[in-house]
Formats: structure tokens, sequence, C-alpha cells
């Protein structure tokens, strides 16, 4: 199993998805376009593809130039029935890949907060795990209009499209699934200016809030995680028989 990681900026790490891999003995690559890296030319090396979140807009190619590529890229993966999933940004450059609208700073959350399936979510292979609403954590401003033919799957009052499928096995999750407690304890000290700044007293209310929300996205984000793996090995199964 070879995954091909974009990076879109410095301190994102995979967290509960790295777990979910590691587990399955996936082969990972990173590349890091925003530092000037090369992105992958096709989907020949690679089974699966992960585009992360970032502080930049789905839409900000003049300071961050290889966007329209990475968008192609993605759609490149997916046409190939090749697993893709974008969290967060990669949720919105996704949905811009498929010719969808950003919607720039028309939704900011941040936190814990709750996400519930529709209908299609709960019967979908990536969602069908995590009850009928969970625990998640969300750092976004941004969102995105649902791309045509895609699969609206969760849902919730600040964000309306928080995650969504296209095709077999192509997702976009707004919300930080791999973002388990480690990672935002982490988050929390790397970026505490960024935070007071856009959630003033969160910092410090953190250990009351983690103590009440963390476990439950954990579990969430894990088993998230783990279902899309899965996709990874069926689509693999679906092209060995093909």
């Amino acid at each position: 199993m070879r995954v091909a990681i974009v990076e879109n900026m410095k301190n994102t790490p995979l967290g509960a998805l790295g777990i979910a891999l590691s587990e399955a003995g996936a082969e990972i690559e990173w590349f890091r376009p925003w530092d000037g890296e090369a992105l992958p030319q096709d989907g020949s090396a690679h089974d699966a593809l992960v585009v992360l979140g970032g502080e930049q807009s789905a839409r900000d190619d003049h300071t961050h130039p290889y966007l329209p590529e990475l968008a192609r890229l993605m759609r490149r993966f997916e046409s190939e029935d090749k697993a893709v999933l974008g969290i967060c940004l990669g949720s919105q450059i996704l949905a811009r890949a498929y010719d969808a609208e950003n919607l720039l700073g028309a939704a900011r959350e941040f936190g814990w907060t709750t996400v519930g399936l529709t209908e299609e979510g709960k019967a979908d292979p990536l969602l069908s795990g995590v009850g009928d609403a969970f625990t998640i954590f969300e750092w976004h401003s941004d969102t995105f209009t649902l791309p045509a033919g895609a699969v609206h799957l969760a849902t919730n009052d600040v964000a309306r499209n928080q995650a969504y499928r296209i095709g077999r096995a192509a997702y976009g999750t707004q919300f930080h699934f791999e973002a388990n407690a480690e990672v935002v304890d982490g988050w929390r000290t790397e970026f505490a200016v960024t935070i007071e700044r856009i959630a003033p007293g969160w910092l410090a209310r953190y250990p009351e809030i983690a103590t009440r929300d963390a476990a439950a996205a954990e579990v969430a984000g894990l088993a998230i995680a783990r279902a899309w793996v899965g996709t990874i090995r069926i689509g693999a199964a679906l092209r060995e028989a093909s």
C-alpha cells in the first residue's frame, strides 16, 4: 500500500490517520509543495492520495501557485478509482477540482464540535461506524458548495458540507478527524497566538474542554481513519480483479 501525502503547511501531523496507515503497513511518501517540492505527476507510483489542511484558502493561487495542479491531481487519482482524501483545506481543494464554489470566510469553526450524518452518510463505508452524530475537531473559516454528483455525508449548523464522497472513494472531510489528543495538544502550543485571536479564552479553558471532548473525538477519528484505509484495500483488489 503506497500512499502519497501532500502537506500544505508545516506542523500538520497525521495523528489518527498515521496510526491507521501504520497498522496497514502502508508506505508513505510526503510531498511539500508549499516548500517548493514537486507534486506527483500522476498516480502510477501510489495507491492513494491524501491532501492535508493549511492556512491558505483553496483559491490562493497567487501565494501558492501549485493549487490548480493539486486540484487536477486529486481528480486524476479519482478518475483511476484510487482512494483520495482531502482534510479541511484538502476537502476545499477537492471541491474546487470538481468545479464547486469555494466560499471564503463564510463558516468559521474552531475546537471540538458535533457533526451529524445524512442518511447517505449513515450507510457510507467511511462514516457508518461513528453513529448518527459524533464529536470531532474543527479549524476552518472557509467552506464550499457541494460538487455536482457528490454524495453529501455529514453536516452541522455552521458548515453544511462537512463530508462528501465523489465516485467510489474520493472523500472530503471539512473536519479534522486525524486530530487526536496528541495533535491538538501540539497545535495549542505551536499556534497559541492564532488560537487566542480566533477563539479568545479557549486556551485557558483547554483542560476542561479536552477532558469533556478529546476522548470521544479520538475514538471517532480513528474509526474514520481505519475506514478510509479500508477503501485503499478495496480499490487495490478491484484493480487486481480487472
